[in-house]
């Protein structure tokens, strides 16, 4: 049976839940997957790239957008961020029971929740580095005095509005150095640094199982090497097929936690992310997602992502099928005029691309002016990606279509996969 004879006798109605580059690939890869489309724009940027892939409806139409649901027959809605359960219809769209790609309730405080990921991680024997919750200045630094050394700094709830944004300290000293500088409003929590030999793997939980996707790496400093501030979103990425979890990052972190996610019922995306020392994986956050940057690459390795998400989200048994020749992605992001810095904004700048692209190019903070022309308006302007047989295939591809991009004062990192990969390295 043909991919076209499938999607044709079972649509699916999806609704994204998003903006900019994450909104506009998701919605794209299921409409070409034969999925009827729309996006519920739920920020204030990044409007243009989704109607690309379809309609898209604004909060000051559709305050409320479970009627707008109802109203489009929509199947499935695709959370691009956890934000969404904070809003003021989220309630009602869990009672209607619409199936979500996506945890829900109690099973999203392992994200939501710094300390309530340590405390599972204790509970079912993951290891997980030494971790503190303080409720202010004076209580995080008598953390640090009784037990110096450096910590990563994170804010206690994750949210994109969060008052901290996260800080690697390699050293007690820099630690000490940001501790009066810290906006303490949920307080702080602060997490043993173990270094950088960080990765990642994604899988999907449903019908009570765990279907391991992919290992991935995501690039996080916002320079060449690996230098400068943590970014508010990677500035790349890799993934690698990885069904048979070649590198044991789910079977050592992911399925202890099997008796907690069906407690929950859980189903839906989950993502580790972890560090390796002294030969063991450390835990050092869970994502309810299947992340921004490797999100895209995932479903356009699926042979049938529409089906896929329709079934996660009704917490269905899963038959994962990836598409041939695509072992291997990487995603590059083009930075705009002041990144990573956001204080820093210039006016919208023209946005020229030179040759046809042969890979997927997700545009994020751009528009389309009265002419018709492209300009960029803000500090990310477009996630490049290539799949490919081999890792080196894939990120020749993705720079090559990176370089077919024209942008004033924009940047990106020539580097992607020249460290932090094999998983585990430096």
């Amino acid at each position: 049976m043909s991919h076209r004879a499938a999607t044709r006798r079972s649509p699916v109605s999806a609704m994204v839940l998003g903006v900019g580059a994450f909104a506009h690939a998701t919605a794209q890869i299921l409409s070409d997957d034969g999925a009827a489309v729309s996006t519920y724009l739920t920020r204030e940027y990044g409007h243009f790239p989704p109607s690309l892939a379809g309609p898209t409806f604004t909060r000051e139409v559709w305050p409320d957008p479970c009627a707008l649901m109802e109203q489009r027959h929509v199947q499935v809605v695709v959370p691009m961020s956890i934000d969404w359960a904070q809003a003021p219809w989220a309630k009602p769209l869990r009672r209607s029971g619409l199936p979500i790609f996506g945890p829900t309730g109690e099973a999203m405080r392992i994200e939501r929740e710094r300390d309530f990921a340590r405390t599972l991680c204790r509970r079912f024997h993951v290891p997980f580095p030494k971790a503190h919750l303080a409720r202010n200045r004076l209580e995080a630094e008598r953390v640090l005095r009784a037990q110096p050394g450096p910590y990563v700094i994170k804010n206690p709830l994750c949210s994109p509005a969060s008052p901290i944004h996260t800080i690697l300290c390699e050293t007690a000293e820099d630690t000490r150095s940001w501790l009066p500088h810290l906006d303490y409003a949920e307080g702080v929590f602060l997490q043993e640094y173990l270094g950088r030999a960080e990765a990642g793997h994604i899988a999907l939980v449903s019908a009570g199982e765990l279907q391991s996707l992919v290992t991935n790496q995501e690039y996080k400093r916002a320079f060449a090497g690996d230098l400068g501030i943590v970014a508010g979103a990677p500035l790349g990425g890799l993934v690698e097929q990885d069904p048979g979890d070649k590198y044991g990052l789910a079977r050592e972190l992911l399925h202890p936690l099997r008796p907690w996610l069906r407690q929950v019922d859980y189903h839906g995306p989950i993502q580790v992310t972890a560090v390796r020392r002294d030969g063991n994986w450390f835990v050092i956050e869970y994502n309810v997602r299947i992340g921004v940057t490797s999100g895209p690459m995932i479903l356009r390795m699926l042979r049938h992502p529409a089906d896929v998400v329709l079934r996660t989200a009704r917490n269905q048994k899963l038959k994962v099928e990836f598409k041939d020749g695509c072992n291997f992605g990487c995603s590059v992001t083009l930075a705009g005029y002041g990144y990573p810095y956001v204080q820093l904004r210039g006016p919208p700048v023209p946005l020229e691309v030179t040759a046809p692209f042969d890979g997927d190019v997700w545009w994020n903070e751009v528009e389309r002016d009265a002419a018709g022309c492209l300009r960029a308006t803000g500090h990310r302007i477009a996630d490049v990606v290539a799949l490919a047989p081999t890792l080196e295939a894939a990120i020749a591809r993705a720079y090559a279509n990176l370089r077919k991009i024209r942008c004033l004062a924009s940047y990106y990192r020539p580097d992607i996969g020249r460290s932090l990969w094999p998983p585990g390295t430096v």
